[in-house]
């Protein structure tokens, strides 16, 4: 069996797609993978770092349509003509049986390839509402479209739609309370808040978690803090400035490797509200506070909004986080019967089998 995987743009897409990669090493034993990413792009770094075996690694040129400048679009359509030659180039080659895409600007020219080619697409679209990119290649190009929640269908009449759940890392799916707690070094007697904004980053929520943190240590809380690397040497800074004590249950970090031992650690979650949220806090039961990225298309607050009404999980506007973010907390971990409802809430949405659903699928289609 040939598959060939194409992700990019940032981790939302590329982890989802090594995480199907490692389900399909597991399962099937007669098969080459081949991953294709953008010239330039954040994957191959992602890629290089996993553990999963890849038969081949190949680069093509692609570039953003949307949401940029006139004269940057025409640069990314030169980008993308040349990509698909590069893609069809890579297609008569490698032969694949299917094409899998998560996400991405390099998801384009590849796809027109394959299509083009008569090589079937299955396109998982991990938010609830799907990207541009996403949505027109899944009306136009895909065979199938698997979705996290069934929710997505409404966005592809008339497509074939498999809700197969979100596909989860290993190192998500196996962290445990108790390794978490001890890899960390945080205290079990103590409330324990996760702040996360991203492998980026969140300014507006480091920003906030910066200046509520002393009160929060105040109430016996302690505090991990991920803070990315864009505001890292800011977010030292302050942290340097707090008290001993204050420090010895703040831990900041800007980048945790398994972040799973950090959610399965945490009594609860402030994040923006990327796919992964999902499935990710459901599977450790992690009530959340969600902040949605305002200054994009509205899939986090969408994603956002599916979480809170299901019970799971409570919603701040980004405008508001000085002023809603620190009552939200506390009154959260004052409540102890409503943050155990919340987590009861995100246990009911749990779906562990994301990763081997869409493999089955890809393999399903492959045999065709």
């Amino acid at each position: 069996m040939r598959i060939m995987i194409s992700a990019g743009g940032t981790g939302g897409g590329v982890y989802p797609a090594l995480a199907v990669a490692g389900a399909l090493r597991r399962l099937y034993e007669d098969l080459s993978l081949t991953f294709v990413g953008a010239r330039g792009d954040m994957a191959r770094d992602l890629v290089r770092r996993a553990d999963v075996r890849f038969d081949s690694y190949h680069e093509v040129l692609a570039g953003p349509m949307h949401g940029v400048p006139r004269t940057q679009q025409l640069i990314s359509a030169l980008k993308i003509l040349v990509g698909i030659v590069q893609s069809l180039a890579l297609v008569i080659r490698l032969r694949p049986q299917v094409l899998f895409l998560t996400g991405g600007w390099v998801g384009f020219p590849v796809a027109v390839a394959c299509w083009l080619l008569r090589r079937p697409i299955v396109i998982y679209v991990p938010d609830i509402e799907p990207g541009l990119t996403l949505k027109l290649l899944g009306r136009f190009f895909a065979h199938s479209i698997a979705v996290t929640v069934a929710d997505t269908r409404a966005f592809f009449p008339g497509k074939r739609v498999v809700e197969t759940g979100y596909p989860l890392r290993p190192e998500i799916l196996q962290a445990r309370r108790e390794d978490g707690l001890r890899a960390l070094g945080l205290d079990p007697q103590r409330q324990t808040l996760l702040v996360f904004g991203g492998s980026r980053g969140s300014r507006s929520i480091n920003t906030a978690m910066a200046r509520i943190a002393p009160a929060l240590l105040a109430d016996d809380v302690q505090i991990v803090h991920i803070t990315g690397r864009l505001d890292w040497e800011g977010v030292q800074a302050q942290h340097a400035a707090l008290s001993d004590a204050e420090k010895a249950h703040y831990q900041i970090h800007a980048f945790l490797p398994d972040i799973g031992q950090a959610f399965a650690a945490a009594d609860l979650v402030v994040s923006r509200a990327g796919a992964a949220t999902l499935a990710e806090y459901p599977q450790h039961e992690l009530p959340a506070i969600l902040v949605p990225y305002p200054y994009a298309w509205r899939y986090q607050k969408v994603n956002a909004d599916w979480l809170v009404t299901r019970g799971a999980a409570l919603q701040v506007d980004d405008q508001r986080l000085d002023e809603d973010l620190l009552p939200a907390i506390r009154s959260l971990f004052g409540q102890p019967e409503r943050l155990q409802a919340m987590r009861a809430a995100m246990a009911a949405l749990k779906r562990p089998d994301g990763a081997e659903n869409i493999a089955r699928l890809l393999a399903e289609t492959a045999a065709r």
